[in-house]
């Protein structure tokens, strides 16, 4: 697999706590130069970053990150301001408690929601594998084949841990497919990033992959 292959494929991503414009501008730029498929970064750069990239590269931002606790309202006027502000993607979290309670129809709510705000901006799912047992996996597979969203992702980096080859294996056996499925956290080498595309994964949201190819090319 081709390095351009993989970063294609490669969610360029910078959501630390102190993140700074400096940061952000980095990643924009390398996103620009490595042709990743976007960069995901904080919602409070994403005005900047439209104006800075000129429509170069495709903005992800992150809403109700990385707990997914927030109020279904709060999270939906989240998506709506990072689109009004030049989002093209966006990865949502789920209310865990709400599926840890079997609240399913709850959740389908909030992401049916969210996605009617997104309209045809692409809409990720963030389940966070970790906290999850398979039968809540395979459950939440329905829930965002249901919704309507774009991908169902595994994980937002900030947990215990984040993508495992086990989890995309065993979402990729139970996705409708026309959900795509995105694996997040931990991703550190290139071999790591094949074997996840392999089982599955159309994208991977890392910040080390293209450090990892900008040192080799």
């Amino acid at each position: 697999m081709k390095y351009q292959e993989i970063l294609s494929k490669v969610d360029h991503t910078f959501l630390s706590r102190t993140a700074t414009w400096h940061d952000i501008k980095k990643v924009c730029d390398e996103g620009i130069k490595y042709k990743t498929a976007s960069i995901c970064i904080p919602a409070c750069y994403v005005k900047e970053v439209k104006c800075y990239s000129s429509g170069k590269i495709n903005i992800c931002t992150v809403i109700g990150f990385p707990n997914g606790y927030n109020t279904a309202e709060s999270k939906i006027f989240e998506t709506a301001d990072a689109i009004k502000n030049g989002a093209n993607e966006i990865d949502m979290v789920i209310n865990l408690g709400y599926v840890k309670q079997g609240l399913f129809n709850l959740q389908l709510d909030e992401i049916k929601s969210i996605k009617q705000v997104c309209g045809d901006k692409i809409l990720k799912v963030i389940i966070e594998t970790c906290l999850l047992s398979d039968e809540e996996k395979i459950k939440m597979c329905e829930v965002v084949a249901e919704s309507g969203a774009d991908f169902i992702k595994t994980s937002t980096g900030f947990a215990e841990r984040g993508a495992s080859f086990e989890d995309v294996s065993l979402i990729s056996k139970h996705l409708n497919k026309n959900i795509k499925i995105k694996a997040a956290g931990g991703i550190s080498s290139l071999d790591d990033a094949r074997k996840f595309i392999d089982l599955g994964a159309a994208r991977l949201g890392t910040s080390r992959i293209v450090k990892i190819i900008e040192s080799l090319v």
